[in-house]
């Protein structure tokens, strides 16, 4: 397939590596070829133990994850790679055979950023990594400390931190779960629909469905209670005021 040539790739790909994890060597292939086109360096691993191996001996840019894999499937290996404090930050996109709804969801509830079939094309697929990496790059710049109704959210070290039975409790996030939280948390009061919260979390360029937000609405609200994102029903979410 033809790779994409413009600027805003060689921006993206700039120092950038991805890991490709999958069993099958053919997909391997044709993933590494394509990604090497688009100029982004690549480390392959074949099984989820050597996916968690490679990881944490190149902390790559982004990781593309199979699920079905011998040793240890990628549900598993997402799951641990967002409970690893120096690991948890990067950016997860599950490419797999498994499209139903319900294995979606399994999927972003572990904390996949974006979850994808093995059908889709490859310029998408293109498009939806250089989308992530870019979001990355948006998040790393500059420190920033807010302050709303008993919580901080710290931008710079993507901690939250709340008073909880009079202690101050740090809580960290999987990164779209932070970025969704700090988003809402700069606007409050602003009544976001779905769409507009996919636009500005996980770029324009990014495929997800609707029921992403809503899961990873839910997980926050898991964490930090539920009255600090408010549902409006027929629209979307906002954050109290």
């Amino acid at each position: 397939m033809d790779a994409t040539d413009d600027s805003a790739t060689s921006d993206a790909a700039a120092a950038a590596t991805i890991l490709v994890v999958d069993d099958e060597d053919d997909i391997l292939d044709l993933l590494q070829y394509n990604l090497e086109r688009e100029g982004y360096a690549t480390v392959v691993a074949r099984d989820g133990r050597e996916a968690l191996k490679v990881t944490r001996e190149v902390e790559p840019d982004l990781i593309v994850l199979d699920i079905m894999m011998p040793r240890m499937d990628g549900l598993e290996v997402c799951r641990r790679l967002r409970q690893d404090a120096h690991l948890r930050h990067i950016p997860i996109l599950m490419l797999t055979a498994k499209s139903s709804d319900p294995d979606q969801i399994k999927g972003l509830d572990v904390g996949a950023d974006v979850y994808v079939g093995k059908d889709v094309s490859m310029p998408v697929l293109m498009s939806q990594t250089q989308a992530l990496l870019r979001g990355t790059r948006r998040n790393e710049t500059p420190p920033d400390l807010l302050r709303i109704h008993g919580l901080e959210v710290d931008r710079d070290r993507y901690l939250v931190f709340q008073e909880q039975d009079g202690e101050r409790v740090e809580m960290r996030f999987p990164r779209k779960e932070f970025q969704l939280l700090y988003f809402l948390a700069s606007h409050p009061g602003t009544v976001f629909t779905r769409q507009e919260l996919l636009d500005h979390v996980w770029g324009q360029n990014v495929y997800v469905v609707d029921r992403t937000v809503d899961v990873h609405v839910r997980k926050i609200r898991e964490k930090i209670g539920s009255h600090f994102i408010e549902t409006v029903k027929g629209v979307g979410y906002k954050f109290k005021e």
